[in-house]
Protein backbone atom coordinates (compact mmCIF):
# COMPACT_ATOMS: atom_id res chain seq x y z
CA UNK A 1 0.00 0.00 0.00
CA UNK A 2 2.79 2.52 -0.59
CA UNK A 3 1.26 3.83 -3.44
CA UNK A 4 -1.62 5.01 -0.70
CA UNK A 5 -2.20 7.67 0.88
CA UNK A 6 -5.09 7.59 3.83
CA UNK A 7 -5.79 10.83 5.16
CA UNK A 8 -7.77 10.65 8.16
CA UNK A 9 -10.68 13.65 8.99
CA UNK A 10 -9.75 14.55 12.23
CA UNK A 11 -13.42 16.59 12.68
CA UNK A 12 -14.51 13.12 13.02
CA UNK A 13 -16.31 13.51 9.08
CA UNK A 14 -14.23 10.10 8.22
CA UNK A 15 -11.27 8.58 6.12
CA UNK A 16 -10.69 10.12 2.92
CA UNK A 17 -8.79 7.69 0.76
CA UNK A 18 -6.60 9.48 -1.98
CA UNK A 19 -4.27 7.31 -4.45
CA UNK A 20 -4.02 4.63 -6.99
CA UNK A 21 -4.93 0.89 -7.52
CA UNK A 22 -6.19 -1.56 -6.03
CA UNK A 23 -5.56 -1.26 -2.72
CA UNK A 24 -6.68 2.37 -3.07
CA UNK A 25 -10.57 0.50 -4.17
CA UNK A 26 -10.32 -1.89 -1.05
CA UNK A 27 -9.93 1.01 1.21
CA UNK A 28 -12.62 2.60 -0.09
CA UNK A 29 -14.53 0.70 0.22
CA UNK A 30 -13.79 -0.43 4.09
CA UNK A 31 -14.83 3.35 4.37
CA UNK A 32 -18.12 3.13 2.65
CA UNK A 33 -19.20 -0.07 4.55
CA UNK A 34 -18.38 2.23 7.90
CA UNK A 35 -20.36 4.32 6.77
CA UNK A 36 -23.05 2.48 5.22
CA UNK A 37 -23.86 -0.42 7.39
CA UNK A 38 -25.40 1.72 10.08
CA UNK A 39 -27.56 3.46 7.67
CA UNK A 40 -28.95 0.76 6.06
CA UNK A 41 -30.12 -0.64 9.12
CA UNK A 42 -31.37 2.42 10.22
CA UNK A 43 -33.68 2.55 6.64
CA UNK A 44 -34.93 -1.09 7.64
CA UNK A 45 -35.74 0.27 10.88
CA UNK A 46 -38.06 2.84 9.43
CA UNK A 47 -39.57 0.19 7.11
CA UNK A 48 -40.03 -1.64 10.13
CA UNK A 49 -41.96 0.49 11.83
CA UNK A 50 -44.03 1.10 8.57
CA UNK A 51 -44.58 -2.31 8.12
CA UNK A 52 -45.53 -3.50 11.42
CA UNK A 53 -48.34 -0.06 10.48
CA UNK A 54 -48.89 -1.90 7.49
CA UNK A 55 -49.53 -5.92 9.54
CA UNK A 56 -51.84 -4.60 12.49
CA UNK A 57 -53.89 -2.47 10.02
CA UNK A 58 -54.31 -6.01 8.07
CA UNK A 59 -55.95 -6.70 11.03
CA UNK A 60 -58.43 -4.72 10.68
CA UNK A 61 -59.14 -5.96 7.10
CA UNK A 62 -59.00 -4.20 3.32
CA UNK A 63 -60.66 -1.43 4.06
CA UNK A 64 -58.61 -0.17 6.83
CA UNK A 65 -55.32 -1.34 4.90
CA UNK A 66 -56.23 0.58 1.66
CA UNK A 67 -57.55 3.82 3.30
CA UNK A 68 -54.13 3.70 4.97
CA UNK A 69 -52.31 3.26 1.91
CA UNK A 70 -54.33 6.66 0.05
CA UNK A 71 -53.46 8.57 2.89
CA UNK A 72 -50.14 7.44 3.07
CA UNK A 73 -49.65 8.53 -0.19
CA UNK A 74 -50.75 12.09 0.17
CA UNK A 75 -48.35 12.76 3.41
CA UNK A 76 -45.57 11.09 2.19
CA UNK A 77 -45.75 13.45 -1.13
CA UNK A 78 -45.74 16.82 1.48
CA UNK A 79 -43.21 14.79 3.66
CA UNK A 80 -41.07 14.75 0.03
CA UNK A 81 -41.91 18.56 -0.25
CA UNK A 82 -39.88 19.62 3.11
CA UNK A 83 -37.44 16.58 2.97
CA UNK A 84 -35.48 18.28 -0.33
CA UNK A 85 -34.01 21.15 1.51
CA UNK A 86 -33.32 18.83 4.56
CA UNK A 87 -31.36 16.59 2.48
CA UNK A 88 -29.20 19.72 1.07
CA UNK A 89 -27.94 19.08 4.82
CA UNK A 90 -25.75 16.23 4.20
CA UNK A 91 -23.93 17.61 1.12
CA UNK A 92 -23.40 20.81 2.37
CA UNK A 93 -21.53 19.58 5.41
CA UNK A 94 -19.50 17.01 3.79
CA UNK A 95 -18.10 19.48 1.25
CA UNK A 96 -17.60 22.07 3.64
CA UNK A 97 -15.14 19.26 5.91
CA UNK A 98 -13.80 18.21 2.71
CA UNK A 99 -12.56 21.76 2.08
CA UNK A 100 -11.37 22.28 5.48
CA UNK A 101 -11.94 19.83 8.28
CA UNK A 102 -11.88 21.93 11.03
CA UNK A 103 -14.53 24.31 10.24
CA UNK A 104 -16.96 23.94 12.60
CA UNK A 105 -18.47 27.21 12.21
CA UNK A 106 -19.82 26.18 8.45
CA UNK A 107 -21.28 22.95 10.11
CA UNK A 108 -23.30 24.32 12.45
CA UNK A 109 -24.43 27.52 10.01
CA UNK A 110 -25.98 24.73 7.33
CA UNK A 111 -27.49 22.55 10.01
CA UNK A 112 -29.24 25.54 11.32
CA UNK A 113 -30.26 26.73 8.34
CA UNK A 114 -31.48 23.24 7.90
CA UNK A 115 -33.80 23.76 10.79
CA UNK A 116 -35.16 27.04 9.61
CA UNK A 117 -36.39 25.18 6.32
CA UNK A 118 -38.54 22.75 8.17
CA UNK A 119 -39.87 25.97 9.97
CA UNK A 120 -40.82 27.87 6.73
CA UNK A 121 -41.69 24.69 5.23
CA UNK A 122 -44.29 23.25 7.76
CA UNK A 123 -47.24 25.34 8.05
CA UNK A 124 -48.38 25.60 4.87
CA UNK A 125 -47.82 21.14 4.63
CA UNK A 126 -49.92 20.65 7.42
CA UNK A 127 -52.15 22.78 6.27
CA UNK A 128 -52.44 20.60 3.07
CA UNK A 129 -52.37 17.59 5.10
CA UNK A 130 -55.60 18.59 6.76
CA UNK A 131 -57.64 18.93 3.53
CA UNK A 132 -56.46 15.37 2.58
CA UNK A 133 -60.26 13.82 1.83
CA UNK A 134 -61.01 17.01 -0.28
CA UNK A 135 -57.70 16.02 -2.35
CA UNK A 136 -58.40 12.37 -3.01
CA UNK A 137 -62.13 12.88 -3.50
CA UNK A 138 -60.86 15.73 -6.51
CA UNK A 139 -58.19 12.27 -7.81
CA UNK A 140 -61.94 10.22 -7.73
CA UNK A 141 -61.41 7.71 -5.23
CA UNK A 142 -64.42 6.60 -3.24
CA UNK A 143 -66.17 7.96 -0.71
CA UNK A 144 -65.13 5.67 1.92
CA UNK A 145 -61.54 5.32 1.07
CA UNK A 146 -61.08 9.57 1.22
CA UNK A 147 -63.14 9.74 4.16
CA UNK A 148 -61.01 6.79 6.42
CA UNK A 149 -57.74 8.30 4.82
CA UNK A 150 -59.05 12.08 6.02
CA UNK A 151 -59.17 10.80 9.56
CA UNK A 152 -56.07 8.65 9.38
CA UNK A 153 -53.83 11.85 7.54
CA UNK A 154 -55.45 14.24 10.25
CA UNK A 155 -53.51 13.13 13.16
CA UNK A 156 -50.48 11.79 11.26
CA UNK A 157 -49.81 15.47 9.99
CA UNK A 158 -48.75 16.34 13.34
CA UNK A 159 -45.99 14.08 13.27
CA UNK A 160 -44.65 15.88 9.95
CA UNK A 161 -42.36 18.99 11.56
CA UNK A 162 -40.94 16.64 14.39
CA UNK A 163 -40.37 14.13 11.27
CA UNK A 164 -38.42 16.86 8.96
CA UNK A 165 -36.87 17.64 12.20
CA UNK A 166 -34.86 14.36 12.64
CA UNK A 167 -33.92 14.51 9.36
CA UNK A 168 -32.01 17.09 9.95
CA UNK A 169 -29.99 16.01 13.00
CA UNK A 170 -29.90 12.52 10.62
CA UNK A 171 -28.71 14.27 7.66
CA UNK A 172 -25.73 16.49 10.48
CA UNK A 173 -24.75 12.97 11.83
CA UNK A 174 -24.21 11.05 9.04
CA UNK A 175 -21.90 13.93 7.27
CA UNK A 176 -19.55 13.73 10.36
CA UNK A 177 -19.57 9.64 10.08
CA UNK A 178 -21.49 9.61 12.97
CA UNK A 179 -24.45 7.33 11.47
CA UNK A 180 -24.80 5.16 14.83
CA UNK A 181 -26.57 8.17 16.45
CA UNK A 182 -29.64 7.52 14.40
CA UNK A 183 -29.43 4.21 14.48
CA UNK A 184 -30.24 4.09 18.61
CA UNK A 185 -33.01 6.33 18.07
CA UNK A 186 -34.78 4.60 15.11
CA UNK A 187 -33.67 1.01 17.03
CA UNK A 188 -36.07 2.53 20.49
CA UNK A 189 -38.85 3.96 17.83
CA UNK A 190 -40.02 0.99 16.26
CA UNK A 191 -40.65 -0.38 20.04
CA UNK A 192 -42.38 2.58 20.62
CA UNK A 193 -44.44 2.73 17.39
CA UNK A 194 -45.45 -0.84 17.63
CA UNK A 195 -46.54 -0.58 21.11
CA UNK A 196 -48.62 2.84 20.25
CA UNK A 197 -50.15 1.15 17.67
CA UNK A 198 -50.74 -1.93 19.51
CA UNK A 199 -53.25 0.52 22.32
CA UNK A 200 -54.61 3.00 19.86
CA UNK A 201 -55.38 0.53 17.06
CA UNK A 202 -56.78 -2.38 19.14
CA UNK A 203 -57.99 -0.35 22.49
CA UNK A 204 -55.16 -2.22 24.76
CA UNK A 205 -53.12 -0.92 27.79
CA UNK A 206 -56.58 1.27 28.94
CA UNK A 207 -56.27 2.90 25.69
CA UNK A 208 -59.96 3.28 23.97
CA UNK A 209 -59.87 1.40 20.40
CA UNK A 210 -59.68 4.10 17.53
CA UNK A 211 -58.66 1.84 14.66
CA UNK A 212 -57.07 4.28 11.63
CA UNK A 213 -56.85 7.24 13.43
CA UNK A 214 -54.98 5.34 16.24
CA UNK A 215 -52.49 4.04 13.80
CA UNK A 216 -52.21 8.06 12.56
CA UNK A 217 -51.85 9.17 16.73
CA UNK A 218 -48.76 6.44 17.03
CA UNK A 219 -46.96 7.33 13.89
CA UNK A 220 -47.02 10.92 15.24
CA UNK A 221 -45.50 10.39 18.34
CA UNK A 222 -43.16 8.30 17.10
CA UNK A 223 -42.16 10.99 14.37
CA UNK A 224 -41.96 13.19 18.07
CA UNK A 225 -40.21 10.69 20.10
CA UNK A 226 -37.59 10.28 17.66
CA UNK A 227 -36.83 14.28 17.16
CA UNK A 228 -36.65 14.60 20.65
CA UNK A 229 -34.53 11.21 21.12
CA UNK A 230 -32.02 12.45 18.36
CA UNK A 231 -31.92 15.56 20.65
CA UNK A 232 -30.73 14.18 23.32
CA UNK A 233 -28.08 12.28 21.31
CA UNK A 234 -26.79 14.77 19.73
CA UNK A 235 -26.22 16.55 23.26
CA UNK A 236 -24.65 13.29 24.56
CA UNK A 237 -22.14 12.76 22.25
CA UNK A 238 -18.79 14.63 22.12
CA UNK A 239 -18.36 14.62 18.33
CA UNK A 240 -21.48 15.77 18.11
CA UNK A 241 -21.80 17.98 20.46
CA UNK A 242 -18.98 20.17 19.95
CA UNK A 243 -20.43 21.62 16.90
CA UNK A 244 -23.10 23.28 19.30
CA UNK A 245 -25.86 23.09 16.62
CA UNK A 246 -28.60 25.00 18.48
CA UNK A 247 -26.20 27.94 19.88
CA UNK A 248 -27.64 31.21 17.97
CA UNK A 249 -30.27 29.62 16.31
CA UNK A 250 -32.44 32.83 16.04
CA UNK A 251 -29.06 34.29 14.01
CA UNK A 252 -29.92 33.67 9.84
CA UNK A 253 -26.91 33.24 7.47
CA UNK A 254 -28.73 34.03 4.27
CA UNK A 255 -26.12 32.46 2.22
CA UNK A 256 -26.41 29.08 3.57
CA UNK A 257 -30.65 29.24 3.74
CA UNK A 258 -30.12 30.13 -0.31
CA UNK A 259 -28.47 27.60 -1.12
CA UNK A 260 -30.27 24.82 1.33
CA UNK A 261 -33.49 26.08 -0.84
CA UNK A 262 -31.16 26.45 -4.12
CA UNK A 263 -29.74 22.95 -3.56
CA UNK A 264 -32.53 21.24 -1.59
CA UNK A 265 -35.60 22.01 -3.77
CA UNK A 266 -34.37 20.57 -6.65
CA UNK A 267 -33.52 17.40 -4.86
CA UNK A 268 -37.25 17.11 -3.17
CA UNK A 269 -38.44 17.34 -7.05
CA UNK A 270 -36.24 14.22 -7.69
CA UNK A 271 -37.65 12.31 -5.32
CA UNK A 272 -41.06 13.64 -5.75
CA UNK A 273 -40.88 13.14 -9.57
CA UNK A 274 -40.25 9.26 -8.52
CA UNK A 275 -42.11 8.58 -5.64
CA UNK A 276 -45.49 10.22 -6.69
CA UNK A 277 -45.14 7.80 -9.54
CA UNK A 278 -45.67 5.12 -7.22
CA UNK A 279 -47.94 7.29 -5.48
CA UNK A 280 -50.13 8.16 -8.65
CA UNK A 281 -49.89 4.01 -9.48
CA UNK A 282 -51.41 3.47 -5.95
CA UNK A 283 -53.92 6.12 -6.77
CA UNK A 284 -54.80 4.80 -10.06
CA UNK A 285 -55.68 0.98 -8.50
CA UNK A 286 -57.87 2.84 -6.52
CA UNK A 287 -59.92 3.14 -9.66
CA UNK A 288 -59.62 -1.13 -9.94
CA UNK A 289 -61.22 -1.68 -6.44
CA UNK A 290 -60.00 -2.18 -2.58
CA UNK A 291 -58.51 -5.63 -3.55
CA UNK A 292 -56.33 -4.09 -5.90
CA UNK A 293 -55.50 -1.31 -3.92
CA UNK A 294 -54.59 -3.52 -0.74
CA UNK A 295 -52.24 -5.98 -3.09
CA UNK A 296 -50.60 -2.90 -4.45
CA UNK A 297 -49.29 -1.59 -0.96
CA UNK A 298 -48.71 -5.33 0.22
CA UNK A 299 -46.35 -5.63 -3.09
CA UNK A 300 -45.24 -2.22 -2.71
CA UNK A 301 -43.97 -2.73 1.07
CA UNK A 302 -41.52 -5.71 0.21
CA UNK A 303 -39.34 -3.77 -2.25
CA UNK A 304 -39.48 -0.72 -0.05
CA UNK A 305 -37.93 -2.99 2.46
CA UNK A 306 -34.98 -4.27 0.17
CA UNK A 307 -34.88 -0.93 -1.47
CA UNK A 308 -33.67 0.67 2.22
CA UNK A 309 -30.26 -1.08 1.38
CA UNK A 310 -29.15 0.84 -1.42
CA UNK A 311 -30.65 3.96 -0.62
CA UNK A 312 -28.37 3.14 2.99
CA UNK A 313 -25.47 2.62 0.83
CA UNK A 314 -26.02 5.84 -1.85
CA UNK A 315 -26.77 7.65 1.66
CA UNK A 316 -23.33 6.79 2.67
CA UNK A 317 -22.14 7.64 -1.28
CA UNK A 318 -23.13 11.30 -0.87
CA UNK A 319 -20.77 11.61 1.85
CA UNK A 320 -18.07 10.00 0.70
CA UNK A 321 -18.85 11.38 -2.98
CA UNK A 322 -18.94 15.32 -0.70
CA UNK A 323 -15.76 14.81 1.14
CA UNK A 324 -13.73 13.81 -2.35
CA UNK A 325 -15.07 16.45 -4.15
CA UNK A 326 -14.41 19.15 -1.46
CA UNK A 327 -11.03 17.98 -1.38
CA UNK A 328 -10.86 18.30 -5.15
CA UNK A 329 -10.03 14.70 -6.07
CA UNK A 330 -11.56 13.12 -8.75
CA UNK A 331 -10.25 9.70 -8.89
CA UNK A 332 -11.41 9.17 -4.97
CA UNK A 333 -15.16 10.89 -6.69
CA UNK A 334 -14.87 7.87 -9.26
CA UNK A 335 -14.26 5.59 -6.88
CA UNK A 336 -16.62 6.43 -4.07
CA UNK A 337 -19.43 6.36 -6.48
CA UNK A 338 -18.93 3.47 -8.86
CA UNK A 339 -18.63 1.15 -6.12
CA UNK A 340 -21.60 2.37 -4.21
CA UNK A 341 -23.59 1.33 -7.74
CA UNK A 342 -21.41 -2.35 -7.31
CA UNK A 343 -22.70 -2.30 -4.29
CA UNK A 344 -26.15 -2.08 -4.63
CA UNK A 345 -26.32 -3.73 -8.15
CA UNK A 346 -24.70 -7.22 -5.82
CA UNK A 347 -27.21 -6.95 -3.40
CA UNK A 348 -30.86 -6.31 -5.29
CA UNK A 349 -29.74 -9.19 -7.70
CA UNK A 350 -29.98 -11.39 -4.65
CA UNK A 351 -33.34 -9.99 -3.52
CA UNK A 352 -34.91 -10.55 -6.92
CA UNK A 353 -33.80 -13.95 -6.47
CA UNK A 354 -35.92 -14.39 -3.20
CA UNK A 355 -38.94 -12.68 -4.53
CA UNK A 356 -39.19 -14.39 -7.59
CA UNK A 357 -39.46 -17.71 -5.59
CA UNK A 358 -41.28 -16.90 -2.73
CA UNK A 359 -43.57 -14.55 -3.58
CA UNK A 360 -47.01 -16.68 -2.35
CA UNK A 361 -45.09 -16.80 1.33
CA UNK A 362 -44.32 -13.06 1.23
CA UNK A 363 -47.59 -12.29 0.41
CA UNK A 364 -49.63 -14.45 2.90
CA UNK A 365 -47.93 -13.44 5.85
CA UNK A 366 -49.54 -10.04 5.31
CA UNK A 367 -53.01 -11.38 6.16
CA UNK A 368 -54.06 -13.42 9.58
CA UNK A 369 -56.46 -14.83 7.39
CA UNK A 370 -55.20 -15.68 4.40
CA UNK A 371 -58.74 -17.88 3.06
CA UNK A 372 -60.82 -14.93 3.25
CA UNK A 373 -58.35 -12.38 1.39
CA UNK A 374 -57.02 -15.12 -1.43
CA UNK A 375 -57.79 -12.20 -4.22
CA UNK A 376 -55.67 -9.87 -2.39
CA UNK A 377 -52.49 -12.22 -2.37
CA UNK A 378 -52.91 -13.45 -5.85
CA UNK A 379 -53.13 -10.19 -7.24
CA UNK A 380 -49.85 -9.04 -4.76
CA UNK A 381 -47.83 -12.45 -5.84
CA UNK A 382 -48.01 -11.20 -9.55
CA UNK A 383 -47.21 -7.62 -8.85
CA UNK A 384 -43.74 -9.26 -6.51
CA UNK A 385 -43.07 -10.84 -9.66
CA UNK A 386 -42.35 -7.77 -11.35
CA UNK A 387 -40.60 -6.15 -8.52
CA UNK A 388 -38.80 -9.04 -8.68
CA UNK A 389 -37.32 -8.26 -11.78
CA UNK A 390 -36.76 -4.66 -11.70
CA UNK A 391 -35.07 -4.39 -8.36
CA UNK A 392 -31.35 -4.55 -9.83
CA UNK A 393 -32.47 -0.81 -11.91
CA UNK A 394 -34.08 0.02 -8.73
CA UNK A 395 -30.74 0.01 -6.70
CA UNK A 396 -28.58 1.77 -9.17
CA UNK A 397 -30.75 4.31 -9.78
CA UNK A 398 -30.79 5.18 -6.58
CA UNK A 399 -27.09 5.14 -5.74
CA UNK A 400 -26.42 7.10 -8.98
CA UNK A 401 -28.70 9.92 -8.17
CA UNK A 402 -27.42 9.90 -4.48
CA UNK A 403 -23.88 9.67 -5.77
CA UNK A 404 -24.15 12.91 -7.90
CA UNK A 405 -25.98 14.61 -4.71
CA UNK A 406 -22.58 14.40 -2.90
CA UNK A 407 -20.96 16.45 -6.16
CA UNK A 408 -23.78 19.01 -5.55
CA UNK A 409 -25.17 18.47 -8.77
CA UNK A 410 -29.20 18.61 -7.93
CA UNK A 411 -30.73 20.23 -11.52
CA UNK A 412 -29.80 17.56 -13.90
CA UNK A 413 -30.94 14.67 -11.57
CA UNK A 414 -34.35 16.50 -11.23
CA UNK A 415 -34.76 16.64 -15.32
CA UNK A 416 -34.23 13.03 -15.43
CA UNK A 417 -36.27 12.08 -12.97
CA UNK A 418 -38.54 13.85 -14.50
CA UNK A 419 -38.23 12.44 -18.04
CA UNK A 420 -37.64 8.78 -16.72
CA UNK A 421 -40.78 8.51 -14.96
CA UNK A 422 -43.22 10.78 -16.53
CA UNK A 423 -42.20 10.68 -19.97
CA UNK A 424 -41.71 7.23 -20.05
CA UNK A 425 -42.85 5.12 -17.15
CA UNK A 426 -46.27 7.18 -16.37
CA UNK A 427 -47.01 6.62 -20.30
CA UNK A 428 -46.22 3.10 -19.86
CA UNK A 429 -48.38 2.71 -16.95
CA UNK A 430 -51.54 3.88 -18.53
CA UNK A 431 -50.90 2.12 -21.82
CA UNK A 432 -50.38 -1.45 -20.46
CA UNK A 433 -53.06 -0.95 -17.37
CA UNK A 434 -55.72 0.65 -20.01
CA UNK A 435 -54.79 0.30 -23.60
CA UNK A 436 -53.58 -3.37 -23.40
CA UNK A 437 -56.09 -3.88 -20.70
CA UNK A 438 -53.60 -5.69 -18.02
CA UNK A 439 -54.82 -3.18 -14.80
CA UNK A 440 -52.76 -3.66 -11.96
CA UNK A 441 -50.02 -6.12 -13.71
CA UNK A 442 -49.53 -2.89 -16.60
CA UNK A 443 -49.08 -0.79 -13.87
CA UNK A 444 -46.11 -2.25 -12.37
CA UNK A 445 -44.49 -3.33 -15.84
CA UNK A 446 -44.65 0.90 -16.55
CA UNK A 447 -42.97 1.30 -12.90
CA UNK A 448 -40.42 -1.15 -13.99
CA UNK A 449 -39.58 0.74 -17.46
CA UNK A 450 -39.84 4.00 -15.71
CA UNK A 451 -36.56 2.65 -13.55
CA UNK A 452 -34.71 0.95 -15.98
CA UNK A 453 -34.69 4.76 -17.80
CA UNK A 454 -33.40 6.91 -14.61
CA UNK A 455 -30.41 4.58 -13.77
CA UNK A 456 -29.40 4.00 -17.34
CA UNK A 457 -29.78 8.21 -17.45
CA UNK A 458 -28.29 8.45 -13.76
CA UNK A 459 -25.26 6.28 -14.32
CA UNK A 460 -24.16 8.17 -17.54
CA UNK A 461 -25.17 11.45 -15.73
CA UNK A 462 -21.94 10.41 -13.24
CA UNK A 463 -19.62 8.81 -15.38
CA UNK A 464 -19.76 11.86 -17.43
CA UNK A 465 -19.52 14.36 -14.09
CA UNK A 466 -17.08 12.35 -12.60
CA UNK A 467 -14.69 11.76 -15.85
CA UNK A 468 -15.05 15.84 -16.03
CA UNK A 469 -13.43 16.08 -12.62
Amino acid sequence: MSDIAEEIDLSHAGARVSGHGLDAWFLEAREMLKLAWPLVITQLAQMAIMTTDVVMLGRLGKTALASAALGNTVFFFTWLIGCGPVAAVSPMIAHILGENPKNRAGVRSATRMGFWSVLILSVPLVGFLLMARHTLLFLDQTEELATNAGVFVTALCLGLPFSLGYQVLRNFSTALSKPNASLWVMGFAIFFNAAGDYALIFGHFGFPKLGLMGSGIASACSYAFSFFAMVVVVQLMPALNKYRIFRRFHRPHWEKLVEVFRLGMPIGMTMIFEAMLFNSATLIMGTFGTAAVAAHQIALNVPSITFMVPLGIGMAATVRVGLAAGARDGEAVRRAGWLAIGMAAAFMTVTGVVLWLFPDKIAGAYFAAATANADVISLAVVFLHVAAIFQIVDGVQVTGALSLRGLKDARAPMWIAGASYWLAGFPMCLLFAFGFHLKGLGIWIGLACGLLVAAAAMCWRFWHLSRSR
